[in-house]
């Protein structure tokens, strides 16, 4: 079983207190200043990233705090190297993977 840490309430709990939300950091297209083709909805809707190893996610404590927040997950290990709050900067990868050594 996995254990998450919510940066918000500070818990780490089992993953069955949790909800995965998708991939982190996803610029929505900006729709207003022009308009976008059905590839470009199609692509922000439903192409991801599928990655071997760290993999940035999103992530709400449901039977929480119920607040969203932001993961680096490596997915080859399924450990979180990190967990932090939505407005927190995105980490670097080369910084947790040193950490995670």
């Amino acid at each position: 079983m996995l254990l998450i840490r919510c940066p918000y309430c500070q818990q780490t709990l089992p993953e069955l207190e949790f909800t995965y939300a998708g991939q982190a950091h996803v610029a929505r297209p900006d729709a207003a200043n022009k308009q976008i083709s059905d590839e470009e909805w199609r692509d922000f809707l439903f192409i991801r990233t599928n990655v071997k190893g760290p993999h940035y996610e999103r992530w709400r404590h449901a039977h929480g705090c119920g607040r969203f927040f932001n993961a680096v997950r490596d997915t080859v290990s399924d450990r979180f190297l990190i967990t932090y709050k939505v407005e927190d900067p995105r980490p670097e990868l080369s910084d947790l993977l040193e950490k995670s050594e």
